[in-house]
């Protein structure tokens, strides 16, 4: 066909589409079809690019909706988790096609330790008081990894692709901004409000919280990335006011601590303290809180005040166990897990299924104003302490090893590389998963898209960093040898 056919074609097919559709919505109130040419984008997308699909996936996530309660029982965050549940699809059917992924990657310490994540969560899933429930956990799992751990990786091997995928995510994060303080400022800026004002874009003001710590320190080590021009500092910077104002009127205590906590280990980075005393460090305070337990409880429990708007009395009231709800309902949740794991220590009651069996397990003495027996009030409160109640002892040891080797890895590709950026990078990806680990203690959210997108997409960072990026010694090899490295 001549140029001239082809245009007259489309414009054909173009006027019958507008035509259908003007019909089906005037006559038949029909509005789906136009979302026609958006879906064959995509799928355009799945087949010749994927990288992109994955970046797409990034931008959307902070935006999608999670909706619930549907007739098959399972909840979905839209559009995100459609998107990765495809990219999971094709990333299976292009490994049993062609045979192959990349070995380096396939065969790290951290994709090991993936392996056995899984492995365990499969046998408990045979295992579970719930196994439908478990598998739907399972599968769900595994489309927040695979795209944003393997697939990711394999993407990250073009450094430029990492920063868009922070800067995505970041660009997403001020609509969600936006949206969160003009409702919240409509509420007076209440502590009330500050719990859901988000909504729905995120379920409450923890998971808010623990993104912005994320790109808070992902954005703050921008402000030292060598070779951005005068206008790219200019908006790192206007990205981290934004970013520290969000932060503070998230009355997110638990991102708070995150982002000191990160802190404490980058002031330990820079003294050049061996990782070994920090482990000494941590076991002697573990073991101080263990022997001195009943004192401190005793003078936490003389804290009487409560969350509020006010920043000395929010602080103040991190160690409330004596009248805050929010702390106290922490405590109740823990403790049903633990009776939970007394009761099947080695195999756990099975993943995802903590805030389906935890009510019995309540004791009314422990009980708060905001406790519930129904299911519908979130899970264990804890990355660690929930896999321990869902998966047993192995479960929990399973997440304190993939937590240290990310952190460990992240921590030795800085020191080891060679460039400025690599080492600004691996950095900022470490502190960034110490933040939302530190954060884990309080709460767990790598079961939803908005935290496992970030936290499984650093991980594969650092993993890149490590394996290809640390050795390169002159910064202007970076990119040249990022395509090499990409396409072989």
């Amino acid at each position: 066909m001549t140029e001239k056919v082809k245009i007259a074609w489309l414009y054909l097919v173009a006027a019958l589409f507008l035509a259908v559709n003007f019909y089906l919505v005037v006559n038949k109130d029909i509005f789906w079809l136009f979302s026609f040419p958006v879906v064959l984008g995509v799928l355009l997308l799945y087949v010749f690019s994927l990288d992109k699909v994955l970046l797409l996936i990034t931008f959307i996530t902070p935006l999608s909706i999670d909706v619930t309660d549907l007739d098959a029982g399972l909840g979905v965050s839209l559009p995100a988790e459609p998107l990765m549940f495809g990219v999971l699809l094709l990333f299976v059917a292009k490994l049993i096609y062609e045979g192959h992924y990349d070995l380096k990657i396939s065969k790290h310490p951290i994709s090991y330790a993936i392996y056995l994540m899984f492995f365990w969560m499969m046998l408990t899933t045979l295992t579970s008081e719930l196994p439908i429930v478990s598998l739907k956990y399972l599968v769900a799992r595994l489309w927040f990894v695979v795209p944003f751990f393997f697939v990711a990786a394999v993407t990250f091997k073009r450094i430029r692709h990492i920063h868009w995928f922070v800067w995505l995510y970041n660009a997403a994060l001020i609509f969600v901004i936006g949206y969160t303080i003009v409702r919240h400022a409509s509420y007076g800026f209440s502590d009330e409000s500050a719990h859901w004002v988000m909504s729905p874009l995120y379920n409450d003001h923890t998971a808010y919280g623990a993104a912005l710590a994320i790109f808070f320190i992902l954005s703050i080590a921008y402000l030292f990335y060598p070779g951005l021009s005068k206008t790219q500092r200019f908006f790192v910077v206007v990205m981290v006011l934004i970013l520290a104002v969000a932060t503070l009127f998230s009355l997110s205590r638990a991102a708070w601590i995150s982002i000191a906590a990160s802190l404490l280990v980058l002031i330990a980075v820079w003294l050049r303290i061996k990782f070994s005393w920090i482990v000494i460090t941590l076991a002697i305070l573990i073991t101080a809180l263990f022997t001195f337990q009943h004192q401190i409880i005793d003078v936490l429990e003389k804290n009487k005040q409560d969350s509020s708007a006010d920043f000395v009395e929010h602080v103040q009231s991190i160690y409330n166990i004596s009248s805050d709800a929010s702390n106290l309902e922490r405590i109740n949740r823990w403790q049903s897990a633990i009776r939970m794991f007394n009761e099947r220590p080695i195999v756990g009651w099975g993943p995802g299924t903590y805030q389906f069996v935890y009510g019995p397990f309540q004791r009314s003495k422990e009980k708060t104003i905001i406790s519930t027996n129904a299911g519908d009030m979130g899970n264990a409160h804890s990355e660690y302490i929930g896999p321990l109640s869902e998966m047993g002892f192995p479960g929990m040891l399973i997440v304190f090893l993939l937590v240290s080797l990310m952190i460990y890895t992240g921590l030795k590709t800085h020191k080891r590389a060679k460039t400025k950026e690599i080492k600004i990078l691996s950095l900022a990806a470490t502190l960034a998963l110490f933040s939302y680990f530190v954060h884990g203690l309080l709460n767990n959210f790598l079961d939803t898209d908005k935290l496992s997108v970030p936290v499984w997409g650093l991980a594969a960072i650092i993993v890149v960093c490590d394996l290809y990026f640390a050795d390169i010694e002159d910064p202007k090899l970076l990119k040249s040898e990022n395509d090499k490295i990409a396409e072989a």
